[in-house]
């Protein structure tokens, strides 16, 4: 059976198009879409909410952002592009002056830069640290404690956006933040553990293929042993050189040779051992890139998700990969020239950009 996309506008139900491309990044904000009809004889506006269905199963709750028209003697066509009503958030600025936070929590911060957000609910903000499978309402969480840790200093500076100081604070406390298909906001951590999902493959001997093309790139230029994260603890009236400088290291035991990396304390309100974390993370995702093609949209009825689990088997690459990776992007494509296909994005579990 085709995959099947639909475009919901206006109560109207939009399909069959020439050519479009659904793009979803767990690590990057405002997922994008853009879809092109022939002979349009509908009529959308720019700024109009829509949803977004592949083989009637929610994918994207958003914003259309563009709107063009093209026609000649031959052809008239419509291309629509939107993103992801985290867009919103990445477009608007904080509507204030340079501002430090003392022991504020994020769920304060986050009810004060939502607050005037259009299109979004609320009362559905997911928090996920701790309990990932849950889906918790916010008044919930505010009587479970579980929002209640304030920081002792943060800031927002001015041209800041709404995007780019909750992403800051999730950081802060080892989280992303992000959209999922119906819109909810989440502030969570990535699929580290479970059952694969999906299974693609590449058999030498051919049965059950089901990679149209693969690339693998593994870069330890950017890797490290050990990373150390110095600095000193703002705000403070201890006395001793002890107690006020402070320090943190992890170490990489898969890593090859003794290789340091010494970082000052940049990000307020983490400790430095935890901030070393996240940085031996975000080099670790660094030092892979693994990309694979695939026919279609789903397997087993399910549409392929970023931050899901898949299974890879290919025999083709030196070494070969047999094992479970996150799927951390997506993009749906159709076109002429390459049909419908689906790209994923793969990487280690547990790994973090930041």
């Amino acid at each position: 059976m085709p995959d099947k996309v639909t475009l919901l506008v206006d109560n109207k139900r939009i399909e069959n198009f020439l050519s479009y491309r659904v793009e979803s990044n767990l690590f990057e904000a405002a997922d994008a879409f853009s879809l092109e009809l022939a002979n349009p004889e509908i009529e959308i506006a720019e700024g109009m909410d829509c949803k977004l269905k592949v083989n009637d199963l929610p994918e994207l709750t958003g914003i259309i952002d563009r709107i063009t028209e093209n026609y000649d003697k031959q052809t008239h066509t419509l291309t629509v592009e939107g993103r992801d009503l985290m867009g919103l958030l990445v477009d608007s600025h904080v509507e204030t002056e340079f501002k430090t936070l003392k022991n504020t929590t994020l769920k304060e911060l986050a009810e004060q830069l939502l607050k005037n957000v259009p299109f979004i609910d609320r009362s559905k903000i997911i928090f996920g640290k701790g309990d990932k499978s849950r889906v918790v309402p916010i008044k919930e969480q505010a009587a479970a404690g579980i929002w209640s840790q304030p920081k002792e200093f943060m800031q927002i500076d001015v041209g800041d956006t709404v995007f780019e100081v909750l992403k800051r604070y999730a950081l802060a406390d080892g989280l992303l933040f992000f959209a999922v298909p119906d819109g909810t906001f989440v502030f969570g951590e990535p699929v580290t553990s479970g059952t694969a999902a999906y299974t693609i493959m590449t058999r030498k001997n051919g049965r059950k293929n089901n990679i149209i093309r693969g690339n693998r790139t593994r870069d330890i230029s950017g890797r490290y042993s050990r990373v150390i994260v110095q600095g000193q603890q703002q705000g403070t009236n201890l006395f001793s050189t002890q107690e006020i400088n402070k320090s943190g290291f992890v170490e990489d035991p898969d890593f090859q040779f003794c290789k340091p990396f010494v970082s000052p304390t940049d990000v307020a309100g983490v400790e430095p051992k935890e901030q070393a974390e996240l940085i031996m993370r975000q080099q670790k995702f660094d030092g892979l890139a693994l990309e694979y093609v695939v026919q279609g949209h789903s397997q087993a009825e399910k549409n392929y998700q970023p931050n899901s689990i898949i299974h890879v088997i290919d025999e083709v690459l030196k070494p070969p990969i047999k094992g479970d990776f996150l799927i951390y992007a997506r993009t749906f494509e159709q076109s002429k020239a390459a049909g419908t296909t689906t790209t994923l994005k793969l990487s280690e579990l547990g790994v973090l950009p930041t």
